[in-house]
């Protein structure tokens, strides 16, 4: 249900290296758990390019039909990209949370290898169980 090639996070953010070398980032978005529990997302709020972010920060917002949830970041460094398709069409985060639906793009100031193993993110199984007990 949760894909391996990720790590997440316990707020159902998903974080996924893109790239490498130098140009690797760290690609956001909301689990499949957290766009189920939305309902029908009908608008994104995503973070400005260059924004410095620290972990845990509030970055955006996820409306749907249902509520308005906050859109953490995972770890710490610089939004590089967001994904502009979000804006004309938000359902994307429903129907390809894990593809087409992804949010932003950070990039660690200790690089990608570097964040993610020190980051204390979690793997699939891990956030499974959390996501099973329906608790954050």
């Amino acid at each position: 249900m949760f894909p391996d090639d990720v790590k997440y996070t316990a707020e159902h953010e998903w974080v996924r290296a893109s790239g490498a070398g130098p140009e690797a980032v760290l690609r956001v978005g909301i689990t499949s758990y957290a766009q189920e529990a939305l309902g029908d997302i009908v608008f994104v709020t995503l973070p400005s390019v260059g924004t410095e972010v620290t972990a845990g920060q509030s970055l955006g917002e996820v409306e749907s039909t249902k509520s308005v949830s906050d859109v953490y970041a995972p770890l710490a460094g610089t939004v590089t990209a967001t994904n502009d398709q979000l804006d004309g069409a938000p359902e994307l985060v429903n129907s390809d949370p894990y593809g087409e639906g992804w949010m932003f793009e950070i990039r660690p100031a200790a690089g990608v290898e570097a964040a993610l193993a020190d980051s204390g993110l979690l793997d699939a199984s891990a956030y499974a169980e959390i996501a099973q007990s329906g608790t954050s």
